[in-house]
């Protein structure tokens, strides 16, 4: 599970001074859930998932990711987290296999069982096509999908992603949105950050509205819905937000 308590995030600027990018975060997320994070550019969403991945360390508050400390305990942490975002690079000279390959090992995973995932996963994600083709000569879509196999490669139990879906071509998009709700069919821990409303909608169990570093309104659709008397979460959205300046 993943379990956050008063995540704060503050960054010094030169020219604008303290940035509280997170600002008091909580929330729980169970296996066999998705969370979405739902909120616009700048508002925390990639900032409290990169404090929950370990990539950066919290000002203030903690969190505990499938069991472990995101503080004390980092690098079990990250042996139970796959991180996705279109952020993502990729080694160019690597081929699709041999850069997943790369990352297997970092995970200590045995020749024949990373060879066996590396199977399964490209079989899955139809990349067989191009598995022997080197990253910097793939299309968008590709590189997004040698990303999840990246991801994937240690079967983590939790998994993050951040707005995995911005820029693709539609049927990609399709793509990745059918694997997230298969992660949760596994029982895995799932946390989503969009500003895509249908996404939201099509795929989380709990839905954080995040402004301003804080989460301003947390519910299910449902919940939400009655809650603002509004059946377009756009609107719930634009109300909550508008509320809040």
């Amino acid at each position: 599970m993943i379990e956050a308590q008063s995540l704060t995030k503050v960054f010094q600027d030169k020219k604008r001074g303290e940035i509280r990018a997170v600002d008091g975060v909580s929330f729980r997320c169970q296996p066999g859930q998705i969370y979405g994070l739902l909120g616009a550019n700048g508002a925390g969403k990639t900032t409290a998932l990169r404090i929950l991945a370990t990539i950066l360390e919290p000002t203030n508050g903690t969190a505990k990711v499938a069991g472990y400390d995101i503080v004390t305990e980092p690098e079990k942490v990250r042996a139970n987290v796959g991180f996705l975002s279109t952020a993502t690079a990729l080694y160019g000279r690597l081929s699709a296999q041999e850069f997943v390959e790369y990352f297997g090992r970092l995970h200590g995973l045995e020749e024949a069982e990373l060879h066996r995932r590396i199977d399964q996963i490209f079989e899955r994600l139809d990349m067989n096509e191009f598995r022997d083709r080197r990253c910097d000569k793939l299309s968008t879509g590709m590189k997004q999908k040698v990303s999840i196999a990246r991801t994937l490669v240690h079967d983590p139990q939790v998994m993050i992603f951040d707005e995995p879906t911005v820029g693709l071509d539609v049927m990609t998009a399709r793509t990745i949105v059918q694997f997230i709700r298969e992660c949760r069919e596994h029982g895995k821990t799932v946390i989503f950050s969009t500003h895509v409303m249908s996404e939201a909608e099509k795929l989380c169990d709990t839905i954080g509205i995040i402004h301003g570093g804080r989460i301003l309104a947390e519910g299910t659709l449902a919940e939400l819905r009655q809650r603002y008397r509004q059946e377009d979460l756009e609107e719930i959205f634009v109300h909550v937000v508008g509320d809040a300046q």
